[in-house]
């Protein structure tokens, strides 16, 4: 396996905002992966040559992704933290599976182990952003196609600017000299809120991450499947306000609450991530870099949730994520602001 490492460097400095330092807290660096399946087989080094040289491209526009993150301890026993812009680095990992088609991946019914080592900086979690990247690519080569696993600290970026990144490098690999939409910085502050926020050390309190035992798996729904989940949860509860994604996400806590046999009684919990984006006043563009999301829980008993089914449980979501408004947000950050919490 080889590594291919370039540089890219910048003289600006962003404080983290709020909302990015509440992220610290998460404890795995996200994963994202695209496969593609090749009917040909070009030159590699020209694949990882094009690859280098677009993503290079397109980390000229977003330029957090090549720094580190940065701290600065005060004389009250404090700290405070910031991406520090010192053009560190972005790592390509070029690698080869070899044996591996494809459909070894795609058709299988579990994801197989071998995935996970597609995937660069595996076990890492946010808040080593100080001295590891802060985003590494990795391509594997397969024997019928490649795959590309991208690993994002989230303390950087949420999902949308993560796929506005990607999707950004696909436009400028296809030969795009300009991006259809630019990244913008401009960070959404709390009113009332004075930066940068000073976290007590005592704060610093971060557990060992889990490995999981059990095994993953993919699941598809046709847009079919999910339009008659949407109509039914709607039709049981005389509404027509409840979305798709709600819907599916219902039905899912639905099924796993009830191959899990729990005691009718035991409380169950869903963790909903709400992108705010559109919900703070003026909203957010979409291309907007950063973290905008807050976390909304839904808690039911076993028993209700399997009792009462679809549309009462989807309904208790919709009803949840339509109290996370502009206010709502403030009054999170602004309490976090005053007393920050990183676990």
């Amino acid at each position: 396996m080889g590594a291919k490492i370039w540089k890219y460097i910048s003289d600006e400095c962003l404080e983290a905002s709020d909302e990015c330092l509440e992220a610290v807290a998460e404890k795995i660096h996200g994963r994202n992966k695209l496969h593609f399946r090749s009917h040909r087989r070009p030159d590699e080094s020209d694949i990882i040559d094009h690859l280098k040289t677009s993503l290079s491209r397109t980390l000229d526009l977003f330029y957090p992704f090549v720094d580190r993150l940065g701290t600065t301890v005060n004389d009250d026993n404090t700290f405070c933290i910031f991406i520090n812009c010192n053009g560190a680095r972005v790592q390509l990992i070029h690698a080869s599976a070899n044996g591996v088609s494809v459909g070894d991946i795609l058709d299988s019914v579990y994801v197989p182990r071998i995935v996970s080592s597609f995937f660069p900086l595996n076990e890492t979690q946010n808040y080593h952003g100080i001295s590891e990247l802060l985003l590494a690519v990795q391509v594997t080569e397969l024997v019928d196609g490649i795959f590309i696993g991208c690993t994002m600290n989230h303390v950087v970026a949420d999902g949308t600017s993560f796929w506005h990144f990607f999707n950004s490098w696909s436009e400028v690999s296809r030969g795009s000299d300009k991006i259809f939409l630019s990244p913008v910085f401009k960070h959404w502050l709390v009113p009332r809120t004075h930066f940068p926020i000073r976290i007590p050390q005592s704060a610093l309190v971060f557990g060992k991450v889990p490995s999981s035992p059990t095994q993953e798996r993919v699941f598809h729904f046709t847009k079919e499947q999910i339009a008659v989940l949407k109509a039914k949860a709607n039709t049981e509860m005389g509404t027509n306000r409840i979305s798709s994604l709600q819907a599916l996400l219902a039905h899912l806590w639905v099924l796993v609450i009830r191959n899990r046999r729990l005691p009718e009684d035991q409380e169950t919990k869903y963790i909903i991530p709400i992108g705010m984006r559109p919900r703070v006043h003026p909203p957010l563009p979409q291309q907007y870099f950063g973290v905008a999301v807050l976390g909304g829980n839904v808690t039911m008993k076993a028993g209700e949730l399997l009792e009462l089914g679809l549309g009462h449980t989807t309904w208790k979501m919709n009803k949840m994520i339509s109290t996370f408004t502009e206010v709502e947000a403030t009054n999170f950050f602004e309490s976090w602001a005053k007393n920050p919490k990183l676990c």
